[in-house]
C-alpha cells in the first residue's frame, strides 16, 4: 500500500448530477425507497435567514443554521418529523406528538450542499440526524450497493427529485486521524490496520470512489477489555463515475497516508493478502445471497447514464490490466463493468471454495 499518493487533479472538479431514470425510480418503489411525504431539498432552499454553526472549539463548520417564516415552518417540520417516522419506524405517525424538528442545516462545502436535520424526542431529549439532498443516480446507486454488499445496512428514501438519507454515526476519519490516532494502543492501531484494508478492497471492488478521509466515518465498538473500529463510508457520490482506477482505492488519497503509514508499521504483507482475500469473499458471499435485488439493480445500472464515455473507456481499460480479465473489454457501460467486477470476484470465490 506504499504507491504513488494520488494528486487530487485526478478527480473531476465538480461531478454533474444524473436524474434518477424511470427504471431506477422503478426499483426504488419496488423495495420501498420511494415516499410520497412532499417535503423537496427545493422547499428546504427557502430559507429566510441563517447563522454560521461553529464547532466546540470555535472554528467554522461549514454550516449554517437556516430559519424560515412562520408559514414555510410549519408545513417543513410536519413533513420533516413524517419523513423521520418513516426512516426509523413504521410511519403511522402515532409518535409525531413527542417529535421536534430541531435545528435545519445547510452545508456550504462540497458539490452536494446538503440539508441535515435534527430530530429530537421531547420525552427524552435524545436525537438523532438526518439528510436531505438532490437526488443523484449514482448516489442512489452506491447507497443501494452500500446496502446490498458492505456489512452494514442503510435506509434511504427517494422523493422525486430529492433524496432522503439517515445519518450514518461514527468519528470522521480526517478528525480521528488528527485526534485519535496517538491516543491508541499497538493492538488497537493493529485492529484499525485490519479495518482500513478491509475497506480499501470492498471500495475498490464496487467501485465506489473518493474515499479521502472526510468522506468515511470510523466506529468504535467497547467490547469486554478492548476496543474494536469500523470504517464506513458515508459519501456515495462518486459510484462508478471516474476512469481512474486508483480513485477507487483510499489509499492514495494523500489525507489517507497516516492510515495507510498505519498498516505499513503493523501489518506484513501476508496479513495484508490475508483480509484482502477475506473481503472479497465476504461480498461474494453477500452477492450469492442478494442474487435477486442485484440483478434488478444491474440491470437498471448496466443501462444507465452515470459517466462520461471517456471515464468509462478509461476505467475498463485499466480493470483489465489490473485483473487481466479480458471481459472487462466488452463491457459497455459503468454498470456493465462494476457486473463484470462482481462476477470475477464471485467465480475467484468459487474457485477458492471448491
Amino acid at each position: 500500500m506504499s504507491e504513488k499518493i494520488l494528486n487530487d487533479k485526478l478527480l473531476s472538479n465538480k461531478k454533474p448530477t444524473f436524474p434518477i431514470g424511470s427504471s431506477l425510480s422503478d426499483y426504488v418503489k419496488r423495495y420501498n425507497r420511494a415516499t410520497s411525504i412532499p417535503v423537496s431539498y427545493d422547499d428546504l432552499l427557502r430559507f429566510a435567514g441563517c447563522i454560521t454553526v461553529y464547532d466546540k472549539n470555535d472554528e467554522d463548520t461549514l454550516w449554517v443554521r437556516c430559519y424560515y417564516s412562520d408559514s414555510d415552518r410549519e408545513h417543513i417540520d410536519r413533513h420533516l418529523k413524517r419523513i423521520y417516522d418513516i426512516l426509523h419506524s413504521d410511519g403511522r405517525d402515532e409518535t409525531l406528538d413527542y417529535l421536534s424538528v430541531d435545528a435545519v442545516d445547510y452545508c456550504t462545502f462540497g458539490n452536494t450542499k446538503p440539508f441535515r436535520i435534527k430530530v429530537s424526542n421531547i420525552l427524552n431529549d435524545a436525537f438523532t440526524y438526518f439528510y436531505v439532498k438532490k437526488a443523484d443516480a449514482s448516489r442512489v446507486y452506491g447507497l443501494e450497493l452500500e446496502h446490498l454488499l458492505s456489512p452494514h445496512r442503510i435506509n434511504f428514501l427517494v422523493y422525486k427529485d430529492t433524496l432522503i438519507e439517515e445519518h450514518i454515526a461514527g468519528i470522521p476519519g480526517d478528525e480521528f486521524i488528527a485526534d485519535y490516532m496517538d491516543g491508541c494502543d499497538h493492538q488497537e492501531l493493529t485492529q484499525i490496520a485490519k479495518e482500513f484494508v478491509k475497506f480499501n478492497e470492498r471500495c475498490l471492488i464496487r467501485l465506489l470512489g473518493d474515499m479521502r478521509s472526510y468522506n468515511y466515518v470510523v466506529i468504535p465498538t467497547h467490547d469486554f477489555d478492548r476496543v474494536s473500529y469500523a470504517i464506513r463510508a458515508i459519501d456515495f457520490d462518486q459510484q462508478s463515475y471516474e476512469g481512474k482506477l486508483k480513485v477507487y482505492r483510499p489509499q492514495f488519497f494523500k489525507e489517507n497516508l497516516p492510515m495507510v503509514t498505519n498498516v505499513a508499521e503493523c501489518l506484513k504483507s501476508a496479513s495484508i493478502e490475508q483480509y484482502k482475500k477475506e473481503e472479497r469473499a465476504l461480498i461474494a458471499k453477500r452477492l450469492i445471497n442478494t442474487q435477486t435485488r442485484y440483478k434488478q439493480l444491474i440491470k437498471c445500472m448496466r443501462a444507465d447514464f452515470i459517466s462520461t464515455p471517456v471515464k468509462f473507456k478509461q476505467l475498463k481499460r485499466e480493470l483489465h490490466e489490473f485483473t487481466g480479465d479480458v471481459k472487462f473489454k466488452t463491457a459497455r457501460s459503468m454498470g456493465g463493468i462494476l457486473n463484470t467486477a462482481m462476477e470475477f470476484v464471485k467465480r475467484n470465490y468459487h474457485d477458492l471454495d471448491h
